[in-house]
Parts: structure tokens; C-alpha cells; sequence
């Protein structure tokens, strides 16, 4: 390609299946989430178990992280994409058994979680290699010597995009069910959904060799973890992707016990918030620019969360949530970032590693923030996860300057070093 738009990308051959399939599983994922959440809560009554039940599955993912990342370079990217999706509808459909007590939908959860932490390598390293040399900001300066790999930066944001409006078509679609019917069919539709994706998945994708040689281990997932750790500059960005959006995630676990009857609401605004911010980095702002507005990005994601702690009415608090969620764009800007940093040989893995740090992050801070609902309320405990994103946020954006000649978290100009440091 010699410019990057989206009817380029969705004439890249594999580009359009990958796209679907990934659609499909997005939208299982949003009916599931909100209906288990939903389950759970009214089984325990309990904000800190509905959140973790919705967000429990990322707890497991630094399981998936430490020893089986290996696989998303290793493995053949159409057949694993499909065992997985399988696996999660048979575990999904498991969840709507009716008088399945607690701890087995928290056991289920769990298996999802370590399930999912080599999906995420192997969907977006799949993508970088569909794009790479494919796609590229034609005379942008800025990125100049980037291989390549803007294409991903663009590729990226209509995926995001792509997930803000299944997540709003989601989220519309479970609120219904939960509120007309039961969960439980919800479960069934995430189930069926899934099961689309792995259909998509075997049936549009090419049966491509994995991108590395070697047999997947807990000892090359060890040594490349380290290589990628090793770099100064890869640390900041993995800290920067992982801290300030999954305290944020933190204050979205707690929509079904801050607003039980209007959750669907919350998290659909959130989604559309998402959608908006990933379609102004993705695609209206020049590249020039994408680069500077990380941090404040960031900082828009965490800011109006700290209004909750006045007990908004639910059309303020659906407003203040969609318009904190377009911070989400900043995830794109410190990827394409991440992708520059990174070897290709290594671009599964360090995107897995992305994934699946994030996601554990979420967890963590989905199990926090309904730790301290619990103690306090769910509006309290959303404040008070706000202020800590903000938090971390200076405090990486301050770390990553120091000493760091291509400026860290907001490199100012040129192309960027792949070296360790």
C-alpha cells in the first residue's frame, strides 16, 4: 500500500477474515461479561465477586505470560485461533448450567483466563505480519525507518474501533437479555457466538507457518520475556500500557454494583467513548502529532472518574464515562510505539506480552477496586482508582524522561532505537 486508508487495509488479503472472526469473538465476550457479572451478582450480592467474575479471566493471563507466551510465534496462527475460540465456547456454554455453584464459575473463569493469555499474541502478531510493508504513512517523516510497522498503528485502530461498536452492540444486546430473561441465555449466545468466531477462523484464514522456529516452553517464554524487558525504553512503554488503563478498567468492573439496572448503559457510553478515541488517533490526527498526545491521553482517561465522588446522576456519569474512555486512543499511540522497539521475529510475543500484562493488570485492579467497594462504595472506591491512574501516569511519564534520550513515553522526533538499554 502506499497510503494508508481503510479500504486499503480491507483489500490486504487475510486482513477482512481476520477482522470478522475477531468481531465474532469481541462480541461473545462483551454478552458473556455482562451477563456473568450480572449472574454472579445476584447470586452473592457481592461488588467485589461480580467484578471479578467479569474480570477474573485476566487475573490468569500472567499465568499465560510466564509460561506459555512461547506459543504465539511457534504455533500456526489459523489453528490455534480456532482451538481457542472453541475452547471458549465450550467454557462459556458451561457457565449456563443452570445451579452451578460459585467457585465452579469461578474455576471455569480462571481456565478462560490462562486459555486467552496466547490469544492475544497470536491475533495481534498475526496482524502485524499481515500488514507488515503492506501499509505505511507515506511522507511522513516522523515515521521514517519504522519498517513498515504504522501499518499496524492503522490496523490496530479499526480493530478498536471494531470493538468499541460490538462492545456498544454487545453490551445493548446482553442488557436486554439480562433484563427480559435470565443470564443464562446470554451465556448461550456468547457460547454460539464463539463458536462463529472459530467457524471464521478455520474457514477465511490461510494455514500460515508460525512466525518462529522452535517448540513452545516455559523456558523460551522465560528467555524472550527477558530480551524484551530488557530495554529501557519497551519497560516504560509496557508499564505505560499496562498501570494507568488497567486502574481505569478498575472503575468499569464496578458499573453493575454502582448502577445494577443501568450497568449495560455505562458500558455501552464507555464503548463509544473507546470508539471515538481510537477513530481520532487511528485515523483524523496527523502522525506527527499521535506521538505527543499519549500522556494527555492518558490523563483524560483517569480525570472525569474523579467526578463519582460527587454521586452523579446516571445521565452525568454515562457522559463522564464516555468522555474518559476516548483516552483509550492513547493505547495505539504507545503500541506503534512498542512495534518500533520491537525485532519482528519477536512481534507475536511482544504484543502477547502487551496483552496479557494488560489484562493481568485489569484483574488486579477489577479485584481492588471491588475490594474497596466493599468497604466503602462503589462510587468511592471508582474516585479513588481514578486518582491512582492519574498517579501513575506522572509517575512513568516523569521515570520514562529521565535519562532517556528519545524522550520515553513521548519520543519527540526521528526513528526510535530497537537496541536494549
Amino acid at each position: 500500500m502506499t497510503s494508508h486508508t481503510y479500504r486499503t487495509l480491507f483489500r490486504t488479503p487475510e486482513f477482512t477474515p481476520l477482522f470478522l472472526t475477531s468481531s465474532a469473538h469481541i462480541a461473545a465476550q462483551t454478552v458473556g461479561g455482562l451477563a456473568l457479572g450480572t449472574l454472579v451478582f445476584r447470586m452473592t450480592d457481592s461488588p467485589l465477586l461480580s467484578a471479578v467474575s467479569m474480570f477474573g479471566p485476566s487475573l490468569a493471563q500472567v499465568l499465560g505470560a510466564t509460561l506459555f507466551l512461547s506459543a504465539a510465534d511457534r504455533l500456526p496462527p489459523r489453528a490455534t485461533m480456532t482451538g481457542i475460540a472453541l475452547a471458549f465456547a465450550a467454557a462459556t456454554a458451561l457457565l449456563a448450567v443452570p445451579g452451578l455453584p460459585v467457585w465452579a464459575l469461578f474455576a471455569v473463569v480462571l481456565a478462560q483466563g490462562v486459555i486467552a493469555s496466547v490469544g492475544g499474541g497470536v491475533r495481534w502478531g498475526l496482524l502485524n505480519e499481515i500488514l507488515a510493508g503492506d501499509a505505511g504513512d507515506a511522507g511522513d517523516a516522523g515515521d521514517a525507518g519504522d519498517g513498515g510497522k504504522s501499518g499496524y498503528l492503522l490496523g490496530r485502530s479499526v480493530f478498536n474501533m471494531m470493538s468499541g461498536v460490538m462492545q456498544i452492540t454487545g453490551y445493548a444486546t446482553g442488557g436486554v437479555l439480562v433484563a427480559l430473561l435470565s443470564p443464562r441465555p446470554s451465556l448461550l449466545l456468547a457460547a454460539a457466538l464463539y463458536a462463529a468466531a472459530a467457524a471464521g477462523a478455520l474457514g477465511g484464514l490461510t494455514a500460515r507457518p508460525p512466525r518462529a522456529s522452535g517448540r513452545p516452553s516455559v523456558s523460551a517464554t522465560w528467555r524472550t520475556n527477558a530480551v524484551l524487558w530488557s530495554s529501557r525504553p519497551r519497560r516504560h512503554v509496557y508499564l505505560a500500557l499496562w498501570v494507568p488503563n488497567g486502574l481505569v478498567v478498575g472503575c468499569e468492573s464496578l458499573y453493575v454494583s454502582h448502577a445494577p439496572h443501568a450497568a449495560g448503559t455505562l458500558f455501552a457510553c464507555a464503548a463509544l467513548g473507546m470508539l471515538a478515541g481510537d477513530i481520532a488517533v487511528g485515523r483524523l490526527l496527523p502522525p506527527r502529532l499521535r506521538p505527543r498526545l499519549g500522556v494527555p491521553l492518558l490523563a483524560l482517561l483517569a480525570a472525569p472518574y474523579l467526578a463519582f465522588a460527587l454521586r452523579p446522576p446516571l445521565p452525568v456519569a454515562a457522559v463522564l464515562v464516555a468522555v474518559a474512555s476516548v483516552g483509550f486512543g492513547a493505547s495505539l499511540v504507545q503500541q506503534q510505539r512498542l512495534m518500533a522497539l520491537t525485532p519482528g521475529e519477536l512481534a507475536g510475543h511482544a504484543l502477547g506480552l502487551h496483552s496479557a500484562g494488560m489484562l493481568t493488570m485489569q484483574g488486579v485492579a477489577a479485584a481492588l477496586a471491588g475490594t474497596v467497594a466493599q468497604l466503602t462504595s462503589p462510587a468511592t472506591a471508582m474516585t479513588a482508582m481514578a486518582a491512582a491512574s492519574l498517579a501513575a501516569t506522572l509517575a512513568l511519564t516523569a521515570a520514562s524522561r529521565r535519562g532517556a534520550p528519545d524522550g520515553g513515553l513521548l519520543p519527540r522526533s526521528g526513528p526510535v532505537r530497537t537496541t536494549a538499554g
